[in-house]
């Protein structure tokens, strides 16, 4: 007697209704899963010089885990799009996640500066970066063109998406603004010095901006709230990545060496808050430590001479990198599995000052 193991079109068809309404939660924030991921790819092919082929190895394979997380992720989108329309005009109107939506063409961009970096450029590297690349400017503009259309309450009663207000005044800000010093990892070698440098520009101007606006929140209208804490892990990103960007383009070293002060500084700095941040259950935004930390391991390992002592910081963050991705990596597995992830986000309360 022998057993079919063709698929049960019935079982099938109740798997999809059951995952279907789930899509409704799959915020753009996901793609901070393939950051993360091409990050760390990124940060062990830099660790090649120390380790070897096996460092080569290790980061083939988180890229091409990363590959395969954004083409899941891609394909959840566009059905998400496809059945749940609303959730995405909910996603543009929000104060906060709106910001979240410059992750799909930084996660592009990633993806094409860890092909060029393991496997040499090459045309289609090169339609993934452009595409990357355009996509980010165009992020970009629309996130800050939001600045021009006053208070909060005033447009969505007019229907009309959320200006700048105090709620949305968190470190997600930082990635559409930030995600625009990235172009030069890919596009020097790719030969596309001259746009890459204008883009970077752009996150260089408006950085400090950003910066100046949370801290500013924090004092005047109180801290933002808790589930967004991990977000503080952004501010290492930008001195981080553009280090990284910098040296790409010929800058001198010095100045990759203040910008990694900073970024280590940063480090510290938000590092004082893991204690409430381990309080907390995991949740999406945990993911903001793991491109972060993976752009600072790869700006001490590019620093770093054989030997030295920044050699054995590069090797001593690479495994803590490491082993925070793969532990935000079970907590999305475990996630995913008890319903606690794609699920309805809880309204924080948000405080007004006193008049």
């Amino acid at each position: 007697m022998t057993t079919s193991t063709s698929p049960n079109p019935q079982a099938a068809a109740t798997a999809t209704r059951a995952v279907l309404p789930k899509l409704r939660y799959l915020f753009p924030g996901w793609y901070a899963i393939v950051m993360g991921l091409t990050g760390l790819a990124l940060a062990w092919h830099r660790a090649e010089p120390l380790m070897g082929a096996m460092a080569t190895g290790v980061a083939l394979v988180v890229g091409a885990l990363a590959a395969g997380v954004f083409v899941v992720l891609a394909v959840a989108t566009v059905l998400r799009g496809v059945y749940h329309a609303d959730a995405w005009r909910e996603d543009r109107l929000h104060p906060v996640r709106h910001s979240f939506v410059a992750t799909l063409p930084i996660a592009i961009l990633l993806l094409a500066t860890v092909a060029v970096a393991l496997l040499g450029p090459s045309w289609w590297a090169g339609a993934l970066w452009w595409t990357g690349s355009l996509s980010q400017l165009v992020a970009t503009a629309w996130v800050l063109g939001r600045w021009w259309r006053g208070n909060q309450n005033a447009n969505l009663k007019e229907g009309l998406p959320p200006g700048l207000a105090w709620a949305g005044v968190t470190p997600a800000l930082f990635i559409p603004v930030v995600g625009n010093v990235l172009p030069p990892l890919a596009g020097v070698p790719l030969g596309h010095v001259e746009w890459a440098s204008a883009q970077f520009g752009i996150g260089l101007l408006f950085w400090p901006v950003v910066l100046t606006l949370v801290l500013v929140r924090i004092a005047v209208q109180g801290m933002f709230p808790e589930r967004l804490l991990p977000t503080l892990f952004i501010l290492i990103a930008p001195p981080a990545v553009s280090a990284l960007a910098l040296l790409q383009l010929g800058a001198p070293l010095p100045v990759a060496w203040a910008l990694w002060g900073m970024a280590l500084f940063t480090l510290l700095w938000v590092g004082t808050q893991l204690r409430r941040l381990a309080a907390l259950p995991f949740s999406l935004p945990h993911w903001a430590l793991s491109f972060p930390l993976a752009a600072l391991t790869a700006l001490t390992l590019r620093l770093a001479a054989p030997g030295s002592a920044m050699a054995l910081a590069g090797v001593v963050l690479l495994a803590l990198t490491s082993l925070v991705i793969a532990g935000l990596l079970l907590g999305t597995l475990r996630g995913l599995r008890d319903g606690s992830l794609l699920a309805p986000e809880p309204v924080a309360p948000i405080a007004t000052p006193a008049r």
